[in-house]
């Protein structure tokens, strides 16, 4: 084994590691104190010799990632491998460990600065919020056109239990718990009691992550992720979304905001797939769909009771200075004669205070809701009417700040969330409604699938009838390849209930390469049907289609799945302005690149003219959910960008800068989808590559991972790409540090087009291109070639491991070469120094990964595995995944 460094070298190195990354120092301080405390657990943890192993691990990592040298590398991956298994396994753990208390002090040090640029006045992020966009659009079209967009404008994300959340539910709450005494410590005095009180709590904390099983024990139920995102909703999404409605009317209208009408309409809508997506998973059933409903409703409902109630009691405004309209002393008049106990008991406590009286009667009328009592509220419709009364006989009374203050945020609430909270969607695939409609029509009796297909419409209805037509409605219908396929669930439907079925609006979800090309006229023909065009005809002529990232980008690489969903948008786009059809697309991203994610604003702002239209729609899922909607600063800011863009996208400059530069660069977008998808399938439909796919990448493993209730694969082995999900297809290949399923085949693209001036051109002006080759260069920051390298001699494949080097070199260089720097990521500091502080840390991780991986991999064929080898094994895939921030 190669010397190890002496503590003053150890010390220079970790300095020099440090100051190089360009951390704040404020957020240095952070990472520092957590990571001391750290220190401290692991030395009384009572496993002598821990904390110096780690330190060890830690010193050589940092050393060869900052070196850059075969030598120091190897010396990493000796002391790795020199481990007993024992402590290998307690060294993944303290290095996951660590990586969940930076994400924490990144998320912190995020915090910190939104909040500070909050109280300057023209502070740097205001190019992307609504405010800064709606003074834009009124530039362009006039206030009064700008206007009208502002009003129409809907963000709409829809959350979904897809596994691709590497951490227990356990792991996230204490550390949001370590997350407010972070804030306590920062809020006290240096040294005094209060912040020795943080310190203290905190590393009681730390050592309870350290002490918390970091792996589930079994799969969670689809009850259990519907409840874990309701979490979201309890902790941030109830109170943060009216906030971020109130600073947008506060930016736009200053002094004003909160004394009138405000210009800003509830815009944000909750969608949700927990619990209503059946496609490939068995374990959602109808009696499943019913229940996600019934928890998504009584959270709603018991935040409405809480907050009503919270408002209510600050309404001590006397009759005799406020009086009351008619409107609301007939509200108190309706309820007195239906509960005159509570009435009685409200009236005692508020004896000349009727617009108190009034809100605390709705209290009551709320709760009656949730117990389904006879007070009952019949629909929000009805609890909106009785709070814009109030707000009315407010403002009439000279009370506007009441009126349009605390008052306005509850209709805002309840114009959001309804008494739903999420609109529930149903998902399944096209051939099982095939295979029902084929038993249905046979005459023989149905077998078990198809009755708990016909079950399923029977549950849409029951949550229609009990929480309204907003609760569920949405019928995704997974690759949908025909109008027959769409046609199938009106079909279904009328089996299932005849003439009583529920309200329906059938989604088609396009996927592969060749259903994208086909969605055109797919949509011309199913829109002719009798069942869509009533409902067009209900709705205003309204209709959603979905378009899906993922499998396309498994099916013919990424750059030519982007292309063609660029295409298959504007098309549909085309299409539906002609049939003067309002169309909302339904984007399908993933948290990771190779599944569509990336930032969601300059994704929005490189979409086709008419296909954004001031209406966004996406699913948010996994770390994702968490990431976006799990601390209320940075939740307020995403749904604020996004919107921002979702506004501007329409504008006349924007759409002509993006489909001008679409038919200006239409010859190199035709040379770079051929030479991708050539090099792509160069590799994917080489002989063996799914078994070597499988060897070189812990992909079989990952299945182990008991991340959400629905299967990682569609069959019982994977022989083909086909057979693979693309969660774990992307997990895999980000897992072994290569990230293929976000880059590969841009270098061959962008080396086929070879005219680097043209290329940089199309770079600085084609929005496309350039959010195209901003997400790669994210992907290839996270990527390290040394480790990749180490997982590719796995399988014994010299020709596929080379294709795969070759072309991440290429594809780098030609980043670089747009880009402009001299490395990755050089004009995002941001960026750039969120991964130079994680990499040397998820080498560690990645080390200890290769060493279970070669285990396993050497055992004899149908040995048992090795149970030690196989859990040291997924406790790097979690501490990785944390590292990285990224699963699939």
């Amino acid at each position: 084994m190669s010397p190890e460094p002496t503590n003053t070298e150890a010390i220079r190195v970790i300095s020099r590691f440090e100051a190089s990354s360009g951390i704040p120092d404020e957020m240095r301080a952070d990472v520092r104190m957590l990571g001391g405390l750290l220190g401290q657990v692991l030395r009384e943890s009572g496993s002598p010799g821990l904390f110096e192993d780690v330190e060890r691990l830690r010193l050589a990592t940092i050393q060869a990632y900052d070196e850059e040298t075969d030598a120091s590398f190897r010396r990493a991956a000796e002391i790795a491998d020199s481990f007993t298994i024992e402590r290998a396994d307690e060294v993944a753990r303290a290095f996951t460990c660590y990586f969940h208390l930076v994400n924490l002090a990144e998320e912190h040090q995020r915090v910190r600065v939104l909040r500070e640029r909050a109280g300057r006045p023209g502070r740097e992020d205001a190019a992307d919020t609504v405010a800064t966009a709606f003074a834009r659009l009124s530039e362009e079209i006039g206030a009064e056109a700008a206007r009208q967009r502002l009003d129409g404008l809907r963000f709409h994300p829809v959350f979904t239990a897809h596994p691709t959340e590497a951490r227990r539910r356990a792991v996230s709450s204490s550390i949001r718990r370590l997350s407010e005494l972070l804030t306590q410590h920062d809020a006290s005095s240096d040294g005094g009691s209060e912040q020795r009180r943080a310190l203290r709590r905190m590393l009681e904390e730390i050592d309870t992550l350290w002490r918390t099983a970091p792996l589930r024990s079994q799969k969670p139920t689809p009850t259990d992720e519907v409840r874990t995102v309701m979490s979201v909703f309890d902790e941030t999404l109830f109170t943060t979304v009216p906030h971020v409605y109130r600073r947008i009317d506060d930016a736009l209208r200053g002094e004003e905001s909160g004394a009138s009408a405000p210009v800003v309409p509830a815009f944000v809508r909750i969608g949700s797939w927990v619990g209503g997506d059946r496609d490939g998973n068995p374990f959602v059933t109808a009696s499943v769909t019913r229940e996600a409903s019934a928890i998504a409703s009584e959270h709603v409902l018991r935040g409405l009771e809480r907050a009503i109630e919270r408002i209510g009691r600050t309404l001590t405004l006397d009759a005799e200075d406020t009086p009351p309209s008619a409107e609301v002393q007939e509200i108190w008049r309706r309820f007195a004669e239906s509960e005159p106990r509570a009435a009685d008991e409200i009236a005692t406590r508020s004896p000349s205070e009727p617009h108190r009286r009034a809100l605390l009667a709705m209290v009551r009328r709320v709760r009656a809701t949730r117990h389904d009592a006879a007070d009952a509220y019949r629909d929000p419709a009805e609890l909106l009417t009785d709070l814009r009364a109030v707000q009315r006989s407010l403002a009439d009374a000279g009370a506007r700040r009441h009126a349009f203050g605390g008052v306005q945020h509850l209709i805002w609430q309840v114009e959001t969330y309804g008494f739903h909270l999420t609109e529930l969607e149903v998902r399944q695939h096209s051939k099982v409604h095939a295979q029902a409609l084929a038993e249905l029509e046979s005459g023989e009796p149905i077998g078990a699938q198809t009755e708990e297909v016909l079950e399923v419409f029977r549950a849409i209805a029951d949550i229609q009838r009990r929480h309204g037509l907003r609760a569920a409605g949405r019928y995704v219908v997974s690759f949908t390849q025909s109008a027959a396929d769409l046609a199938a669930v009106h079909r279904l439907a009328r089996y299932a209930m005849g003439d009583a079925a529920p309200v329906l609006d059938v989604v088609p979800l396009f996927e592969t390469f060749a259903d994208l090309q086909a969605a055109p006229a797919i949509l011309a023909e199913a829109v002719g049907t009798p069942e869509f065009r009533e409902r067009l005809a209900a709705t205003g002529n309204r209709l959603e289609v979905m378009l899906g990232y993922s499998d396309s980008s498994k099916d013919v690489g990424p750059v030519a799945a982007n292309l063609a969903l660029y295409e298959a948008q504007r098309q549909i786009a085309q299409w539906a302005l002609g049939q003067g059809i309002e169309l909302t697309l339904f984007h399908g991203r993933g948290g990771a690149l190779g599944r569509g994610g990336g930032p969601a604003n300059s994704a929005i702002l490189a979409q086709p003219p008419h296909s954004v239209d001031g209406r966004f729609k996406l699913t948010e899922q996994g770390e994702v959910i968490f990431a976006r909607y799990g601390e209320p600063a940075i939740a307020m800011r995403h749904i604020d960008q996004v919107a921002a863009a979702t506004l501007l996208a329409s504008s006349p400059t924007v759409e002509q800068r993006t489909s001008g530069a679409a038919a200006r660069f239409a010859d190199v977008a035709a040379v770079m989808d051929t030479a991708s998808r050539e090099r792509f399938f160069s590799l994917v439909a080489a002989d063996g590559f799914a078994p070597w796919f499988a060897t070189v990448t812990p992909q079989e493993e990952i299945g182990m991972l008991a991340l959400g209730s629905r299967p990682a694969r569609r069959g019982l082995s994977v022989e083909s790409l086909e057979d693979l999900r693309a969660i774990p297809w992307v997990f895999a290949w980000t897992q072994a540090r290569i990230n293929l399923a976000g880059w590969f085949g841009l270098g061959s693209a962008l080396e086929a087009v070879g005219d680097e001036e043209r290329l940089a051109e199309a770079y600085r002006e084609w929005p496309l291109l350039r959010t195209m080759v901003d997400n790669v260069a994210m992907s290839l920051a996270k990527t390290d070639e040394r480790i990749a390298r180490e997982y590719l001699a796995l399988g014994d494949r010299d020709d596929l491991a080379a294709l795969v080097l070759d072309e991440l070199t290429l594809t780098r260089a030609w980043v670089i070469r747009l880009t402009g720097g001299e490395r990755l990521l050089a004009g995002k500091p941001v960026l750039q120094r969120a991964v130079q502080l994680r990499s040397p840390y998820v080498d560690a991780l990645s080390l200890l990964q290769l060493r279970a991986l070669r285990g396993l991999r050497e055992a004899p064929q149908n040995a048992p595995h090795d149970p030690d080898l196989q859990r040291l094994l997924l406790l790097s895939v979690s501490g990785v995944a944390a590292g990285l921030q990224n699963t699939g």
